[in-house]
């Protein structure tokens, strides 16, 4: 086994690799970005060093770098995580030819499987089925668009290296191939550094179903089952789980061999995935090969009790695989979902800043068996952090694992209830609602629905929201009246009718009044009574609360006759107030102070709505626009956004231009007015 490795990653998966390291005495060596000084990845390990500048061009993406480092600490050996150049075979090699090792695949293994293009071919050869497509190396736009009017439409491009749903489109009709082309080379060129596509036919409504396999220098070559990450949006995970709730016992063996076969062909060595859509009448077709560890391995790690990153070291050392296909047990149900900084309701709008407050639920020892519920957190953030622009904007992963999927589904929607995140918007709303949702809880969402149906995702008004203000309010009303008995038995006249907190005044009855703001929306409520009891005005009609108590964080009471308990959390300027199944956030404002609200010009300025950086321009001063035309596409967080026109118009100023990093908010467009 190894003495020391070096870790050429960031973030959760770095730290997760410098955790089983510890537990196996291994010592760590991180290499950091000038983005990443203060990562935890950086803290954590046992030695850190810097590598070049924030943009991944600059740093992660540097091998040289790299290598030079791992050289300089002494490790003996360089595990890549994933992204970045996990699935690079240069690099591969190059570490090999500096006499270290490389923890995955070689370089001539990965050329066969790392490549979209090259595994899908390997795979026909192999007689393993693949969807109707173009894989070659030709990749002049004309060809292309002659090749995918052969293939028909609907059909996918997608980015021949890399992965993470970079890099892919869906094109309905000949006349937008050109144009989705063009856009997913550059979104490939960026986030890979290489802009080939291949083409294929896109199959309707498929299930994603993704097989672990492992192999040893030994010969030996086995699956550890299947993954099934079939809620996507826009080819991005969701939610992956372990087993598949549509897979049968036969079509499970039947994926898993193939997926074995593939790797046997290839002399694979170490952790990859073989992933496969399968149609609704239970075909699977070859898709991609990952040569590396998945994002969503601890599904995998949880209804199998190993340990994959220790497995990957083993393999890298010489050592023969720890099981056989045989002893591969998988135990309940595991799933995971994704903590991400984004903003649902404007797009997933990718979001950045400082963790003002991170709140997650008490992580929990791996079960030894199914049996046990357990709550596992992988991330490479804690409160205090900040999520920068540079990376992907994952906060944690968060995975549960139970006796069946019922309830493995019912402590994800409990731990998710106990997550708390304030700075940047993140989706944990989103991701309460998906898993309460029909299509998750049925099991029969495919990989297109949450893009077709993503309203029944979205925030709706709510009846219960009401029973949510209300609590808030009493939460508040409480709260005051705990300060002012604690300010009264600290003063020297502890009796005082004065320090009592009812809103009483001479000259008129006790009247306490309260003002919320929820989104763009302001709650004033006027609340007289004390001690738990109160009549609540300022919501159409006058509410009655009874017997409200307050212990912790939970707050019970009774709302017009009827019970209802809460979990409360936030500060003296927000409330969060949680039911078990929604939450609602407000923010505590001044009674008798309103916000003013954006002076901005509306409809005359297109603004960057995050901080990134201008990939291409698309207008000049005194171009004549149209509304919805696209004026600007910045690049942030590995994936693009479009800037548009929002009215017809003419350009007065354009303020950037191709290269230039802005900040959010900033005017990149001004129309005339």
């Amino acid at each position: 086994m190894f003495s020391k490795i070096l870790i050429a990653n960031r973030g959760e998966i770095a730290c997760r690799v410098i955790r089983t390291c510890r537990r196996l005495g291994i010592r760590t060596v991180a290499v950091y970005s000038d983005a990443d000084a203060d990562a935890q990845h950086v803290r954590q390990a046992d030695e850190a060093y810097p590598i070049g500048g924030p943009r991944p061009t600059d740093s992660y993406l540097r091998g040289d770098a790299i290598i030079a480092v791992a050289l300089k600490s002494g490790a003996q050996a360089i595990h890549p995580g994933y992204g970045f150049l996990s699935e690079n075979a240069d690099f591969a090699d190059a570490i090999a030819a500096a006499g270290l090792v490389f923890i995955g695949p070689s370089g001539a293994s990965m050329r066969k499987m790392g490549s979209k293009a090259g595994a899908k071919e390997l795979m026909q050869a192999a007689g393993v089925p693949v969807v109707p497509g173009y894989t070659g190396e030709e990749q002049a736009p004309a060809l292309l668009q002659r090749e995918a009017d052969r293939i028909g439409y609907p059909l996918m491009i997608k980015a021949a290296h890399g992965g993470g749903g970079k890099g892919m489109r869906i094109v309905r009709d000949g006349d937008e191939f050109l144009a989705n082309l063009e856009s997913c080379q550059r979104e490939a060129r960026n986030a890979f550094g290489r802009d080939r596509v291949l083409l294929e036919r896109y199959v309707e409504r498929p299930r994603h179903v993704e097989i672990q396999v492992f192999g040893d220098a030994h010969g030996h070559t086995i699956h550890l089952n299947e993954r099934e990450c079939s809620a996507q949006r826009r080819y991005q995970k969701v939610l992956e789980e372990s087993p598949s709730p549509f897979l049968t016992p036969q079509l499970r063996a039947r994926m898993g061999e193939a997926a074995v076969l593939a790797a046997r062909a290839i002399d694979y060595v170490n952790a990859g995935t073989v992933e496969f859509i399968v149609d609704q009448g239970g075909g699977f077709y070859f898709m991609e090969i990952n040569t590396r560890l998945q994002v969503e391995h601890p599904v995998t790690e949880l209804v199998t009790g190993l340990d994959l990153v220790e497995w990957q070291l083993r393999v890298a050392a010489g050592e023969a695989l720890p099981l056989a296909q045989a002893d591969i047990a998988q135990q309940g149900h595991a799933i995971e979902v994704r903590l991400y900084a984004e903003d649902p309701e404007a797009g997933f709008l990718p979001g950045s800043g400082r963790l003002e407050r991170l709140r997650m639920p008490t992580p929990d020892a791996p079960p030894s068996t199914g049996s046990g519920q357990v709550v596992r957190i992988d991330s490479g953030v804690i409160e205090g952090d900040t999520v920068t622009i540079f990376y992907d904007p994952m906060i944690a992963k968060l995975i549960v694992h139970a006796a069946d999927r019922p309830c493995a589904l019912a402590c994800l929607r409990t731990a998710l209830a106990a997550c708390d995140i304030v700075g940047p918007k993140s989706n944990i709303d989103f991701l309460e609602r998906l898993v309460r949702h029909p299509a998750v809880v049925a099991g029969t969402i495919d990989t297109g629905y949450l893009d077709r149906h993503l309203d029944e995702f979205m925030s709706q008004p709510h009846a219960d929201d009401l029973d949510l203000l209300l609590g808030a309010t009493v939460a508040q009303l409480l709260a005051q009246e705990h300060d002012a008995r604690e300010r009264a038995a600290a003063s020297s006249d502890p009796t005082s009718p004065w320090a009592i907190a009812d809103g009483w005044r001479l000259g008129h009855g006790s009247r306490r009044s309260l003002a919320f703001v929820q989104g763009e929306q302001r709650h004033e409520l006027h609340a007289q009574g004390s001690a738990g009891d109160y009549r609540i005005d300022g919501l159409g009609q006058p509410h009655v609360i009874a017997g409200a108590r307050l212990a912790g964080t939970d707050l019970s009471l009774r709302i017009d006759g009827r019970g209802r308990r809460f979990t409360l959390s936030g500060d003296e300027r927000r409330v969060v107030v949680h039911d078990g199944e929604r939450r609602l956030r407000l923010q505590a404002v001044p009674m008798y102070r309103h916000e003013l609200g954006s002076t901005a010009s509306a409809g005359h300025q297109v603004v960057a709505p995050m901080p990134g950086r201008v990939v291409l321009v698309r207008a000049t001063a005194g171009d004549a626009v149209e509304a919805g035309q696209e004026l600007m596409v910045i690049e942030a967080m590995k994936m693009e956004l479009s800037l548009k026109a929002p009215r017809a118009g003419t350009v007065a100023e354009v303020r950037a231009v191709t290269g230039d990093f802005v900040e959010a908010d900033a005017v990149l467009v001004a129309l005339a007015s």
